[in-house]
């Protein structure tokens, strides 16, 4: 549906609720109020958790340590209705400007130019300034770019592409850069390869990526979220949607009631003709655990998720829902693991700034290839949160082999605590 027309309908009574509080949701939210004039007082986000954001999260916690799932990273060239979106959200912190304003400003004053993007197992920066493609490498990546989505089907990245590309700079780049394993999906790749394309001469130095001024629930939900609630859209924390009562209309599914789960206490929500329902299905996120620096995070599993949980429902017997079993029924090959390092001592920044060339906040992921954790951390600009104290620094990392022993800590990633973690890092 257009903008247009929901402005049209908008005009009449119509309410639009949203099923999690994410960036998907607080996005569809401020456009409809923007560019659809529909009063905030008519739109309901519903979120389980206690904090708005999804993925886009970061947290002081009750130990005075920081802790986040992950980081994003934005460029010029894309992300166009983000960078529209954040053109109308007023700066928290500086009066008069908008996010967009506060975010181009920062970068202008940071730009990035990785200087270690990937270290060998002799901890030695690599030579990054070729991508390391055998003539059969280009010519699979070829076809595979230019194969539409019909023809790739159900096939994964391995199935175009030989064992040899795997162990090229591009791959350990790319692969860490957008998170991507060899058996994920080659539709997938053939998208970000098309939308990033013009990334590929500067992806060495990520001289393409702009980073916000803060963690993105700094920078991007809070003030968001306070503009959306200062327009009057109601947030209902605490609260699940677990079903949805669908109706056939013309050809068409239309919701006719929300079942909602409130401290194990059920309620309806009926819509009336004319409402809108927005779902955002299948986060990264959902049925996370956090570990400590003696515990490793709880196993969980499908059970303890809750989007994923309202997919599989109405996606019983209605094939035009998808397929949720195709990305989660396999969590050996899905899941992954971060780590968040708080530290009131400068020597590892000072260290680290050296060996790599950049100061903080410059140089972006810095990835072991040769580790057997596929390992990557990243150093911020500080602080990276607000409110963060001078004497503290913080920076992330993540890895995408968690499943397979260390190669200084003899035991998965997965069931190591923060400590374990902090030695195979600094083994490399």
């Amino acid at each position: 549906m257009s903008l247009r027309n929901v402005e049209l309908q908008s005009r009449q009574v119509m309410k639009a609720y949203f099923i999690g509080a994410g960036i998907g949701s607080l996005a569809g939210a401020a456009f409809l109020v923007r560019d659809a004039q529909l009063p905030g007082r008519d739109i309901v986000i519903y979120e389980a958790q206690p904090l708005v954001g999804g993925s886009l999260d970061g947290a002081l916690l009750a130990n005075s340590a920081y802790s986040l799932r992950g980081g994003r990273m934005l460029t010029t060239d894309h992300y166009e209705c983000t960078w529209d979106l954040l053109s109308s959200i007023p700066s928290l912190e500086h009066p008069g400007r908008s996010v967009r304003e506060e975010t181009v400003a920062f970068n202008v004053e940071n730009p990035a130019h990785s200087r270690a993007r990937l270290v060998d197992r002799n901890r030695f920066k690599v030579d990054v300034s070729h991508m390391g493609f055998s003539a059969r490498d280009r010519l699979e990546l070829l076809r595979l770019t230019e194969a539409s989505e019909e023809t790739l089907g159900n096939s994964r990245i391995t199935d175009w592409l030989s064992p040899g590309f795997f162990e090229s700079n591009f791959w350990y780049m790319w692969q860490t850069t957008f998170a991507f394993q060899p058996w994920h999906s080659a539709v997938e790749l053939n998208r970000y390869l098309h939308r990033f394309m013009n990334e590929f001469p500067r992806i060495e130095t990520l001289a393409g990526v702009k980073r916000t001024v803060y963690n993105q629930y700094d920078a991007i939900v809070r003030p968001l979220a306070d503009w959306l609630k200062r327009q009057g859209v109601q947030f209902v924390r605490g609260t699940r949607v677990v079903d949805m009562t669908l109706e056939a209309d013309g050809g068409r599914l239309r919701v006719r009631q929300l079942t909602l789960d409130r401290d194990s206490r059920t309620a309806n929500v009926r819509l009336e003709d004319g409402d809108l329902v927005f779902f955002q299905n299948g986060s990264m996120t959902d049925a996370s655990s956090l570990g400590s620096m003696t515990e490793p995070p709880p196993r969980l599993t499908k059970a303890d998720s809750q989007g994923w949980a309202l997919w599989e429902t109405i996606a019983q017997e209605r094939p035009e829902f998808g397929n949720p079993a195709a990305f989660n029924s396999s969590i050996p090959e899905s899941y992954w693991l971060s780590f968040t390092v708080t530290c009131r001592d400068p020597r590892f920044f000072d260290r680290m700034e050296a060996f790599s060339g950049n100061r903080a906040g410059t140089g972006g992921l810095v990835t072991f290839k040769d580790s057997n954790w596929l390992m990557s951390v990243v150093l911020y600009h500080q602080p990276h949160f607000a409110g963060q104290p001078k004497n503290v620094q913080v920076f992330w990392g993540y890895a995408l082999h968690p499943d397979r022993v260390g190669n200084f800590v003899a035991k998965p990633m997965s069931d190591c605590g923060g400590a374990e973690i902090l030695k195979e890092l600094c083994g490399h």
